[in-house]
């Protein structure tokens, strides 16, 4: 799809809500909350075929998948100071045995999906408004931005535009270069976000950075996927699918269908999420 057609589609569904393309919701005790882009509602591909590199059989079959309603994602992974203002409100102490963000715009990491679940019914109330995470579609509708490339950027993609482990590039391992220097120093840890280029919906590190938490149960593949793109949580679902890739990652790990799963439990520095608001027609900011 063109840009000005996927930037109309934008625009319409923001009017349609009574909001603008990019806004932030007033909390109820004036705490920062995140930025806001709006993704309209569409049909797109999920997955991959072994045509592209890097492919696992996990993405797999590629299937058309309906968002029915328009949504508004994160700008940006949630932030450690973001995520403060939950920790001052609430009383949450984080664990001294892990590592946690030193940087105020660094995404929040280290928290298992009750943390995350806790900052989003917080969230909520805040703001008057539905805050949860996607569903693994929703996610990478966003992070495709009308695209059916490995990336929304293409099917090359450099350590300039994305925050992943940059001993492992994407176009000199798909092209089996038996040598090569990589153009960026490895760095061991998230950078702050927005730190590299938007796609077309104006969202920041959906590829690399860090792994992002989605609400979707894991299969392994799409091969009963419904058409809404939604699983319902079977009480023995312990596994969730993320998205992203991440610092930590290969390139290959941080393309558009790339798909691993992470426990409930789990916790890790390459680990944050984004926040997806349901929008209602007419909905203002508060």
């Amino acid at each position: 799809m063109d840009t000005p057609d996927l930037l109309d589609l934008q625009q319409q569904a923001a009017d349609a809500a009574g909001v603008p393309v990019g806004f932030q919701d007033r909390s109820r005790d004036g705490i920062p909350v995140p930025e806001l882009r709006v993704i309209p509602a569409g049909e797109f591909e999920i997955g991959s075929d072994a045509s592209e590199y890097g492919h696992k059989d996990t993405e797999s079959p590629r299937r058309f998948v309906l968002i029915e309603r328009p949504f508004a994602l994160g700008r940006y992974p949630v932030t450690k100071a973001e995520f403060a203002a939950f920790q001052q409100a609430t009383g949450w102490v984080p664990r001294r045995d892990v590592i946690w963000p030193k940087g105020d715009q660094q995404p929040v990491f280290n928290l298992r999906l009750a943390d995350v679940e806790a900052y989003l019914e917080w969230l909520s109330a805040q703001a008057g408004q539905r805050y949860r995470l996607p569903t693994e579609a929703e996610w990478e509708f966003a992070a495709r931005a009308g695209t059916r490339t490995a990336f929304a950027f293409g099917d090359a993609v450099g350590c300039r535009d994305v925050h992943f482990n940059s001993l492992f590039p994407y176009d000199e391992r798909r092209e089996r270069r038996k040598w090569y220097i990589p153009l960026c120093i490895p760095l061991p840890r998230a950078m702050d976000v927005g730190s590299f280029p938007p796609n077309r919906w104006g969202l920041h590190d959906m590829h690399g950075n860090v792994q992002e938490f989605t609400q979707t149960p894991w299969r392994d593949s799409h091969a009963d996927l419904p058409r809404d793109g939604v699983y319902r949580r079977r009480p023995d679902d312990e596994w969730l699918v993320v998205k992203g890739g991440s610092w930590f990652d290969p390139a290959v790990a941080c393309r558009s269908a790339s798909r691993r799963r992470r426990h409930i439990t789990e916790m890790d520095t390459n680990l944050g999420f984004r926040v997806l608001r349901e929008l209602r027609s007419g909905t203002r900011t508060r």
